[in-house]
């Protein structure tokens, strides 16, 4: 009986020390905060330490401390750290990453951001605001919560995405057959198979090196995500496409969220907005800045009728929302001018 007695008591005290080490994150945050210790959150995005995410980032970060006070500490993680743009999505829903600047790629988890993909979809970016900023958006972003447990914060705005090439592109009949890079986004792939050309999936972080080996022959992006990203180093032609007007998104896991008190989701969703209002304005400014500076280095600017691209490109869209049964979510966003 006493040796029994001796392996119950062993047995009680193993589950509290295992319990009190391994406890939630959330006790542990609780823990942190009675110590006076910060909470330490995660924010990881796929762009380099010039790009402007990374300065909306930093501007985020800051503000979120501001008004927590200091009880909530976020490290960005730029460049991929935190993996490619389905890693972190994955890992928001895992709750081994905390924040996210993501864009297309969330269509891969909510099928309706997949409609947001579509090359010239968007007017202007009149057209785009009135969406990402309106019941749409709203709707988007309660969908993606509750269908990938992944919580939108805000849209953030990123210019219109335009081409860089390795010859000229002045006309339609330039881009056939041409080998460019896209995200790994069904919509655009099929998009620019209507156009003509030869879309190719790859992941941003070997963009770079793929053009300079000439695995690809073109790519596709705003003007201040090509700058940042050095694409003018390994390209000599920019063709002004305005082809999709641009946007991402400041996501969170919404088991981190969970896991924080009323106040500090609170400071959070304002540092959101905030931050917002930042990166939107750093964009407008920085666009016509970057391009010059481009220019000046090089780089080759043509402006080709896009009405042809237009054509062929939305001569997919609704065929494609059919596919996704989102015809009605498609023809709203087209009639929210």
């Amino acid at each position: 009986m006493k040796k029994y007695l001796s392996l119950v008591v062993a047995a009680l005290f193993l589950g509290l020390l295992v319990t009190g080490c391994g406890g939630s994150q959330g006790e542990q945050q609780k823990i942190a905060d009675q110590k006076g210790q910060p909470i330490v959150l995660k924010l990881g995005h796929i762009q380099t330490q010039e790009d402007l995410w990374q300065l909306g980032a930093e501007r985020f970060a800051q503000l979120v401390a501001q008004k927590t006070g200091g009880q909530v500490k976020i490290e960005i993680y730029p460049n991929s750290t935190l993996g490619g743009d389905r890693d972190m999505a994955e890992g928001m829903q895992m709750g081994s990453v905390d924040f996210a600047l993501i864009a297309g790629v969330l269509g891969n988890f909510e099928k309706s951001f997949q409609i947001l993909e579509l090359p010239y979809l968007f007017e202007d970016e009149e057209h785009l605001r009135k969406v990402i900023y309106g019941p749409i958006g709203e709707e988007l972003l309660e969908r993606l919560r509750t269908n990938a447990n992944i919580r939108g914060l805000a849209f953030w705005e990123r210019g219109s995405r335009q081409v860089t090439s390795n010859k000229p592109i002045n006309s339609i009949e330039d881009i056939k057959g041409l080998k460019i890079r896209v995200p790994e986004i069904p919509a655009m792939v099929e998009a620019w198979k209507a156009m003509g050309a030869n879309p190719t999936p790859m992941a941003w972080s070997e963009v770079y090196s793929a053009l300079e080996q000439n695995v690809i022959e073109a790519q596709e992006n705003p003007i201040p995500y090509i700058y940042a990203g050095n694409i003018h180093e390994v390209q000599k032609y920019l063709a002004i496409t305005n082809h999709k007007y641009e946007y991402v998104v400041l996501c969170m896991s919404e088991l981190t969220y969970n896991k924080l008190t009323p106040e500090q989701r609170q400071a959070i969703e304002e540092a959101a907005a905030e931050a917002t209002e930042y990166e939107n304005q750093l964009v407008k400014e920085k666009t016509e800045e970057y391009l010059e500076v481009m220019k000046a280095k090089g780089m080759q600017v043509t402006y080709p009728d896009i009405q042809p691209f237009k054509e062929k490109a939305q001569s997919v869209h609704r065929s494609y929302a059919e596919h996704l049964g989102l015809v009605d979510l498609y023809e709203r966003i087209v009639n929210a001018k």
